[in-house]
C-alpha cells in the first residue's frame, strides 16, 4: 500500500475484514466491519485513493453461500453505473467527436424527430431531456431487455412536459447516452466501457453487464428480497394505478418501473445483466469506481499519463443545475455533467453517482481523492438505511484523511527538530 501523507503503518483488520487501510483509517475499518460484515449472504468492498493511491482497500462478507468476498469481487451497482456512462461520453468529447451544447441529433439524426431537434448532449447528461418515462417507450420487460430497440424508440419518442425541467432519467439515460454514443462511434456501450475506461486505466473492475467468462472480476449475486414485493397482487396494482399521479410520486414511478419489473432482478444470475443498461447494470469492483473516479480527482491524470484534458475536466466540475430534481422527490441533487453533487458534508465539493441500494464512486478534485464503495444486499426492509451509505461514509473518509495529513505535519516537524 501506498503511503501518501500517511505515516505507512496498517491498520489491525477486524476478523472478516481482508485488504489492507492505513492507520489513521482505523476508524473507518471499525465501522465498515460493523455495518457490512455481518450479512446474510452478502458482503461488499470499500477502496479510498488519494492522489492515485491506495490508502484503503477492504472487503468483509460472503456471497453465494460459503464463497468469501475478495478484492476482485464486483456486485450490481444500479444507478452508479450512470456515472461510467457518462465518463465515456466526455472522453468522446475530449477528442472533439461531440460537443456539449451542440443538438443530439447533430450526432444521431433519428433523435430530432417529434420535437426532439433542439435538445443538446448537456441537457440528456444533466435530465432535462424530457424523456424520463419508461412506461411510454416499453410495453414489458421483455423490450427493456433489448437496448438497441429502446434507443430506437427513444429516437422516435416525443418529449413530455418536463423538458427543461430537471428530472431524473433513471433508466431512459443510458439507453439516450448508449444511442448518442453509437451514432459517432458505431460500438455499443459495454464495448465502450472497456475501449474508454477499463483498458485506458488498466484495470478489470468496470464491465456493463456480466463480467466475460475469464474475467478476473467475479459477480456477486443479489442478497435479500430484491424487488419481490413490486411483484406482489398488490405491489403492482398500486404501481400501475400510481403512473398518473402528480407531482414527484409519479414522475418518479414512470421513470423507473413496468409491470414485471422485479423480474430483472431475479436468481443468481438475473436477466438484468444480459442487456447494456448504461443507467443501471454495471458490474464493478470497489477498486475499479475509485481507480476511475481518481483520474477526474487529479485533473484527468493517472500515473503521469493523461486520461481526460484540463479542459473536460472544467466542464465535468460545473454544477450546471441547482434546482429541485422532479423525479428525485425535489431533491437538490446539484447535476453536473452525469454526475451529481450533494448538499451534504464531505459531498458538496465532490462529484459521482449513487445507485440504488447505496453503492457510489465519487471524487472530491479539491483533495485528489477518490472512494469506491460496493455491496450486493437489495432488500426493501433494509433499503433506506442501506441507501444512505454515502452520507456517513464520506464524512468518515475526510475525517479519517485529515488524520493522514496530521502525522504528516507531524513527521515532517519531528524530521525538522
Amino acid at each position: 500500500m501506498g503511503n501518501v501523507a500517511s505515516s505507512g503503518d496498517l491498520v489491525d483488520l477486524p476478523d472478516g475484514v481482508g485488504g489492507s487501510a492505513a492507520a489513521e483509517f482505523a476508524p473507518l475499518v471499525r465501522a465498515f466491519a460493523r455495518a457490512f460484515g455481518r450479512r446474510r449472504g452478502a458482503g461488499g468492498a470499500l477502496a479510498v485513493h488519494l492522489h492515485g493511491e491506495p490508502l484503503v482497500d477492504i472487503w468483509t462478507g460472503r456471497h453465494t453461500g460459503s464463497a468469501h468476498w475478495t478484492g476482485d469481487t464486483g456486485s450490481i451497482i444500479f444507478s452508479a453505473t450512470k456515472g461510467v456512462t457518462a465518463t465515456v461520453i466526455h472522453r468522446l468529447a475530449d477528442r472533439g467527436l461531440l460537443d456539449y451544447a451542440a443538438p443530439v441529433a447533430e450526432y444521431w439524426p433519428e433523435f430530432g424527430a417529434n420535437g426532439k431537434a433542439e435538445i443538446t448532449v448537456a441537457q440528456v447528461l444533466t435530465h432535462r431531456a424530457g424523456l424520463s418515462a419508461l412506461n411510454p417507450l416499453a410495453g414489458d420487460i421483455t423490450e427493456v431487455l433489448d437496448h438497441e430497440l429502446m434507443e430506437q424508440r427513444l429516437a422516435a419518442a416525443k418529449p413530455d412536459h418536463l423538458l427543461g425541467v430537471p428530472t431524473y432519467h433513471a433508466l431512459t439515460f443510458g439507453w439516450l447516452l448508449a444511442g448518442l454514443a453509437r451514432a459517432i462511434t458505431g460500438r455499443g456501450m459495454a464495448q465502450l466501457f472497456r475501449s474508454e475506461v477499463a483498458e485506458p486505466l488498466g484495470i478489470d473492475g468496470i464491465h456493463l453487464g456480466a463480467p466475460p467468462s475469464g474475467a478476473p472480476t467475479g459477480y456477486a449475486p443479489l442478497a435479500g428480497d430484491q424487488l419481490r414485493i413490486l411483484g406482489r397482487p398488490l405491489g403492482a396494482r398500486i404501481i400501475g394505478r400510481s403512473f398518473g399521479f402528480p407531482g414527484a410520486p409519479g414522475a418518479a414511478l414512470r421513470a423507473l418501473f413496468l409491470p414485471g419489473m422485479e423480474a430483472l432482478l431475479e436468481g443468481d444470475t438475473p436477466p438484468i445483466l444480459n442487456t447494456e443498461l448504461g443507467a443501471g447494470n454495471g458490474v464493478c469492483t470497489a477498486t475499479g469506481l475509485a481507480t476511475m473516479y481518481g483520474a477526474l480527482a487529479n485533473d484527468g491524470m493517472v500515473d503521469g499519463r493523461r486520461y481526460l484534458s484540463a479542459r473536460t475536466i472544467a466542464e465535468m466540475r460545473r454544477i450546471r443545475s441547482y434546482q429541485l430534481d422532479h423525479a428525485l422527490f425535489y431533491m437538490p441533487m446539484l447535476w453536473h455533467l452525469g454526475y451529481h453533487s450533494l448538499p451534504m458534508p464531505g459531498a458538496h465539493g465532490g462529484l459521482g453517482h449513487i445507485g440504488l441500494g447505496g453503492s457510489f464512486g465519487w471524487a472530491e478534485p479539491r483533495l485528489g481523492l477518490s472512494v469506491g464503495f460496493v455491496h450486493n444486499r437489495l432488500a426493501v426492509p433494509h433499503m433506506s438505511l442501506d441507501q444512505m451509505s454515502a452520507m456517513w461514509l464520506l464524512p468518515l473518509v475526510l475525517n479519517c484523511l485529515r488524520g493522514t495529513k496530521r502525522t504528516a505535519l507531524g513527521d515532517t516537524r519531528e524530521a525538522a527538530a
